[in-house]
């Protein structure tokens, strides 16, 4: 951070507990599921260390998982045709990818939604003003 504030003397960083409740909440989440799913998909950027925890999450606990930034990028050989699906997603991943990632799957299963029992996220990350158009 130091780095970017000799660089950015203006920046801001998110205040540390935001990130790491989103974080905790999602991989205690995954760590639910993972005992019910065959396979495992996170919706989120390569570059996104909370998305690449999700997959070592459920990769730790013996479910294969997989990485992927939208419907586009699902392997549908690797997934093969697994009785149960997990489907989860990094906290900057948008709903609008977790849904367009949940219709991909339904075309090709007879799916049903579950939701998980979780902590709820009530919390909001908004974009700086001068990035609101």
């Amino acid at each position: 951070m130091g780095a970017l504030k000799a660089r950015f003397p203006e920046i801001r960083a998110p205040r540390s507990e935001d990130i790491c409740y989103a974080t905790s909440n999602r991989q205690a989440a995954v760590k639910a599921i993972a005992p019910e799913c065959e396979r495992l998909l996170v919706i989120g950027a390569p570059n996104s260390s909370n998305s690449l925890r999700l997959a070592e999450v459920a990769e730790r606990m013996g479910v294969s998982s997989r990485l992927i930034e939208r419907a586009a990028d699902i392997d549908w050989d690797w997934l093969g045709q697994p009785s149960t699906i997990g489907l989860t997603a990094g906290a900057s991943a948008p709903e609008l990818l977790v849904r367009e990632v949940f219709d991909a799957l339904r075309e090709r299963f007879d799916v049903t939604e579950e939701i998980a029992d979780h902590t709820p996220e009530r919390m909001t990350f908004k974009l700086p003003r001068e990035l609101v158009t």
